[in-house]
């Protein structure tokens, strides 16, 4: 396959200029097409700029793809290997100029740009060896003289359509498995994080040595160019993370060519504390996964159920807690709640904090917006259907609602259409367990809070909370496909 000799020292920082679309291992410039600005969150300045993708551009994208993909699938699985290897060091001897890129584009405090680079480097030293994972298997046949063999194979090309809100954990945790696996991918990552999500990758992966045409990046607007990059002719997988009204088009769309589709939609997580918690733990572990990157994570908490025992302790430490939390710019290293990432998200979450409040909830602390700053906010009186609580907020918001029973508890748990995490608080683990199983989600987390991911564990949700799994051999089964072979050794006797 085609590779270019390249320099050891692309520019990885935000000052780089990123004006340029990545298809067959060329940066193209802009050329007439339209431009995207990139601003900062938390200043509200362009930063940078990016081209607007068009449709040839997605099918120019999915024509190389497909044809790089040919010969990439025949690379020796060592060598596949080793290409994620140098894209995890690369990333690690980078931290700084990325965390800093990260922080200026998404608006990520330290905490936030610490555990998506943790989490990213645990997944890629996983990824490395996916490429010796492609197993299959070798039977006897109910014929005579036959045999079976049943092996993995690449799906060909995937889509990858990434979020703003983790984008360079989301983006990279479907593109490295892609890859490794001997598939070839078109990147298309949120318009409000294009660089991170998408364009930094392009390049990590550039400097790793990729051949040509492995790896497509092609920025642009989703409701210009999304449509297409779902439901190209070439498709052959798409992987989403998103909102589910989006995905739900996207699955659609892939559906038309007979794509699979690996959907993380979106959550409505409990934090349920059990009359017999630890309150102290419940709180401390509630704080990080409703105030983590300001709330805006699909595994967030969204609801804190309490048992009416506890409730007013609860609430009093938790607004404690949230209290403290510094706000603020996010390359300040005691920031912890920095920028929500537009205008109109937190019009979304200072709404629904408002209509909450109209709806008999009480406003403990917060509620209000400096900017896109919003204040960590701690409701309680809250009921289930209350808009905080019945509504996807993706903010740092914090709505309390009592309970009196386990039973209860795990109907309000389920009392939702969705079905990502949940965590469960007990000094009784059998009674924790009870709880979780009946929980409909599929991650559960006992004595923790949910934001949680493991690289050898299955990550995705039930219900309208998506389809598929990511991480470790459930990735490996949606980016391939079996292909069964006999051979039968001596002629058979057929019927006529």
């Amino acid at each position: 396959m085609t590779q270019r000799n390249r320099p050891d020292t692309a520019r990885l920082t935000i000052d780089a200029d990123w004006n340029g679309l990545y298809i067959d291992g060329e940066w193209r410039a802009p050329d007439g097409r339209e431009s995207i600005s990139v601003d900062s969150p938390a200043t509200r300045e362009t930063v940078s700029e990016v081209p607007a993708g068009t449709v040839s551009d997605v099918d120019e994208a999915y024509e190389v793809a497909k044809s790089a993909q040919e010969e990439w699938k025949e690379v020796l699985p060592q060598e596949r290997g080793e290409i994620i290897q140098k894209v995890h060091d690369l990333i690690e001897e980078n931290h700084e100029e990325l965390t800093e890129l990260l922080a200026i584009e998404s608006g990520s405090a330290r905490p936030k740009a610490a555990r998506e680079f943790t989490s990213t480097g645990e997944m890629l030293q996983d990824v490395v060896t996916y490429p010796f994972r492609m197993t299959g298997s070798h039977s006897q046949s109910k014929v005579a003289k036959k045999e079976n063999i049943v092996k993995c194979e690449p799906v060909g090309v995937v889509s990858v359509i990434s979020p703003w809100n983790f984008p360079f954990q989301l983006s990279l945790r479907a593109v490295a498995p892609a890859i490794a696996l001997g598939n070839s991918v078109v990147l298309k990552p949120a318009s409000e994080t294009p660089i991170s999500g998408g364009l930094l990758i392009a390049r990590l992966f550039e400097m790793a040595g990729l051949p040509d045409g492995v790896l497509n990046v092609v920025t642009g607007h989703g409701s210009e160019i999304g449509d297409r990059v779902a439901s190209h002719p070439n498709l052959s997988a798409v992987a989403f993370t998103g909102s589910t009204s989006i995905g739900q088009r996207v699955a659609r769309n892939a559906a038309e060519q007979l794509a699979m589709p690996a959907m993380e939609l979106g959550g409505n997580n409990p934090h349920v504390v059990l009359e017999d918690a630890d309150v102290q733990n419940a709180v401390d572990a509630g704080i990080f996964g409703s105030f983590m990157h300001q709330g805006q994570i699909c595994i967030s908490i969204n609801r804190h159920l309490v048992h009416e025992s506890l409730y007013d302790e609860y609430v009093e430490r938790f607004v404690e807690r949230a209290a403290e939390l510094p706000v603020g710019d996010p390359l300040d290293k005691d920031t912890v709640i920095g920028p929500i990432i537009s205008e109109t998200e937190r019009d979304n979450i200072l709404q629904y904090v408002e209509r909450s409040v109209e709806q008999g909830a009480t406003l403990e602390l917060g509620g209000s917006a400096d900017g896109l700053f919003v204040e960590p906010t701690v409701l309680s009186e809250m009921t289930n259907d209350m808009a905080a609580a019945c509504n996807e907020h993706f903010g740092p918001v914090a709505p309390v609602i009592p309970f009196e029973s386990d039973r209860e508890a795990i109907e309000l748990a389920n009392a939702t259409e969705y079905g990502l995490a949940a965590s469960v608080h007990s000094t009784t683990i059998s009674r924790a367990r009870d709880v979780a199983d009946e929980i409909e989600a599929g991650m559960v987390h006992i004595n923790d809070q949910p934001i949680n991911n493991e690289p050898h564990v299955p990550f995705g949700g039930t219900k309208a909370s998506g389809m598929g799994r990511y991480n470790s051999e459930w990735i490996i089964d949606e980016l391939t496909e079996p292909k069964w072979t006999s051979i039968q050794h001596e002629p058979r006797n057929y019927r006529f």
